[in-house]
């Protein structure tokens, strides 16, 4: 085990051996293993998105197994879906990529000023089908947040009995945050910190922008001159929002970007001190050699030690 590794683990001092070694694996595995970097492959866009949204740019995604094949191939550090695309094809590809189980999910086919998530599989499947960890998304700024505070805390607390990883994905998103709002600097720094104090092993939230949604924090930012100038700033300050770094946050590839918007991210998130990417419609709506060229290159600057 590298000692990049050990430190990170050892920032989960609270955990069961059984909890620190499933993020050992995730932390391990891969092309990127040992080096503290992540790149995930999440797909549960066919539920949130729908299916023809997600996948008919590249029909051989329909399948659940293609994306079990891609995030093999790529060297993935894990494999995040829901429960049904796991089923599909968890005994297929037995002990080959860590899997997340996405444990909560929600569809488009209402527009709700407020959005929540359904609870759609539990611990208990996530252990059936050899899963790492569970996946859990939360909405700062709906005004159902509260409800799914207490969900996942509930969740995380039998997850980690159960000696799984919890991974929160955390959305700013509802009527309490304009559009604008839902990638402002102080609501992803703010929405990230929310996930830490919930008891997140890892974070994933958006890349912010520079837009400061609320007043009280714009005063706090302009008094003490927090740097958020600049793509590598804000992803700084993110993570020092998650306990200083020593909680783990990555970030979402988002919408369908060029090859050469997407590397810009991600090199903003290797210098900011981001630890990796999470990344689905960039990647398996594209052809699978595309795709495992894009991940290629996306590895690559995440293989490049940071100076700071």
């Amino acid at each position: 085990m590298t000692e990049r590794t050990k430190e990170i683990l050892s920032w989960y001092g609270s955990d069961n051996p059984g909890t620190l070694t499933n993020l050992a694996r995730l932390l391990n595995h891969g092309r990127l293993g040992g080096t503290g970097k992540l790149v995930i492959l999440p797909v549960d866009q066919g539920f949130e998105h729908g299916p023809a949204r997600s996948f008919a740019a590249n029909p051989p995604a329909y399948d659940p197994r293609y994306h079990f094949e891609l995030a093999i191939e790529a060297g993935c550090n894990a494999y995040a879906a829901p429960l049904g695309f796991l089923e599909a094809g968890a005994r297929e590809f037995a002990g080959e990529i860590p899997l997340i189980l996405k444990v909560n999910d929600h569809d488009a086919l209402l527009d709700e000023a407020d959005p929540t998530q359904a609870l759609t599989s539990s611990v208990e499947d996530a252990l059936r089908l050899g899963c790492v960890a569970i996946g859990f998304t939360i909405y700062p700024g709906s005004a159902k947040r509260f409800e799914m505070y207490e969900q996942i805390r509930a969740y995380a607390a039998e997850a980690k009995r159960c000696g799984l990883v919890v991974v929160v994905w955390s959305y700013a998103r509802g009527s309490g945050v304009t559009a604008a709002g839902e990638t402002a600097i102080d609501v992803i720094a703010y929405a990230a910190q929310i996930a830490a104090q919930l008891g997140a092993h890892i974070i994933k939230v958006k890349l912010p922008t520079e837009h400061i949604e609320q007043q009280a924090a714009k005063e706090v930012y302009q008094k003490m001159q927090i740097p958020i100038a600049t793509p590598i700033d804000r992803v700084r300050h993110v993570v020092q929002c998650t306990f200083d770094g020593r909680r783990i946050v990555i970030f979402s590839g988002g919408a369908t970007h060029t090859d050469e918007a997407l590397l810009q991210e991600v090199r903003a998130i290797q210098g900011g001190g981001g630890f990796g990417s999470i990344i689905g419609r960039n990647s398996f709506q594209r052809s699978k050699p595309d795709a495992l060229k894009l991940l290629d290159s996306i590895m690559k600057i995440y293989s490049v030690p940071t100076t700071e």
